[in-house]
């Protein structure tokens, strides 16, 4: 009997699940950590100690206000889908049509009237340019990043900006906790000896501290790497496709590159959103098209 490890790999869908409430977990650990805990108490004594637990309590929740509002978006958001019966435009329609080619014109049609370069045997229906087949989901995603087991979503062409901001803010959230937390873990092991505080918020302090530091320290690694693929308009599939280029034919330049993702409206660029403007008016948010250098065009 036949094993097709592909649809086995839709099985991850379930520890995705799984993934959200051990964020849901960590969230609430360092919620009681950091607010009631450690900062809580502060409140109480008054002058500069009480004013800075004001700034740490606001700017934390405000800032796990983004994270979640982030989260939520990149869960719920569908990363782009390849329309039913899609199929690549080619050079002498385009010609006809006066549409602009992108990448398009590279479409090779095989004797069947099929592109095999952009056709996936999967779901036998066309693949637009950037679009990876995805085994956990069992479909295409329009500009496919790379499947996210901590969102249950695939990140692509229509969610990319909620993923990277969702890591932003996480990454904010954790790093002002592990600081937050800092005293009272260099303290941890003194008030235990001592027993001048309760086992179960010493054991809350330290348990959040280190979560909150090993998840600062990953994420800092993962915001430096999707900084650099942002700035060259790369995607993690991509990368291997681009060492074989001279010149990687969709880096317009690192402003360009950018608003590709976050869209041009500078109000929104910290924000979950899209302005109408930029929906409309940049086909790269949509995932089925995109503009490429002006030296590669011809």
């Amino acid at each position: 009997m036949e094993i097709n490890v592909f649809k086995l790999c839709s099985g991850l869908k379930v520890l995705g699940y799984l993934m959200i409430l051990l964020v849901a977990a960590i969230i609430a650990v360092s919620y009681h950590a950091v607010v009631i805990v450690t900062c809580g108490p502060q409140l109480l004594r008054g002058g500069a100690y009480s004013v800075l637990a004001s700034a740490i309590i606001v700017i934390f929740h405000f800032l796990l206000i983004m994270l979640l509002w982030s989260y939520f978006m990149v869960v719920s958001k569908d990363p782009g889908s390849v329309p039913e019966n899609w199929r690549a435009v080619l050079p002498e329609e385009a010609l006809e049509t006066g549409s602009s080619l992108n990448d398009r014109s590279e479409c090779v049609v095989a004797t069947d009237g099929l592109d095999r370069r952009a056709f996936c045997n999967h779901c036998q229906n066309g693949k637009p340019p950037r679009c990876h087949h995805c085994s956990v989901c069992q479909r295409c995603v329009l500009k496919m990043d790379h499947h996210c087991v901590w969102v249950v979503n695939c990140v692509g062409a229509r969610n990319y900006k909620f993923f990277l901001l969702f890591l932003l803010y996480t990454f904010m959230v954790t790093t002002m906790d592990t600081l937050a937390l800092l005293p009272g873990f260099i303290n941890f092991f003194g008030k235990a000896k001592n027993h001048s505080s309760s086992p179960g918020d010493l054991a809350v302090i330290f348990l959040a501290f280190v979560l909150n530091l090993a998840f600062a320290l990953s994420l800092l690694c993962f915001l430096v790497m999707h900084a650099s693929l942002v700035s060259s308009n790369t995607t993690s599939i991509e990368v291997y496709e681009k060492k074989g280029a001279a010149r990687w034919k969709y880096d317009l330049g690192r402003k360009k590159n950018f608003e590709q993702v976050f869209g041009t409206k500078k109000a929104l660029w910290f924000f979950p959103l899209f302005s109408k403007e930029d929906v409309d008016k940049i086909p790269a948010l949509h995932g089925l098209d995109f503009p490429i250098r002006a030296d590669l065009e011809s």
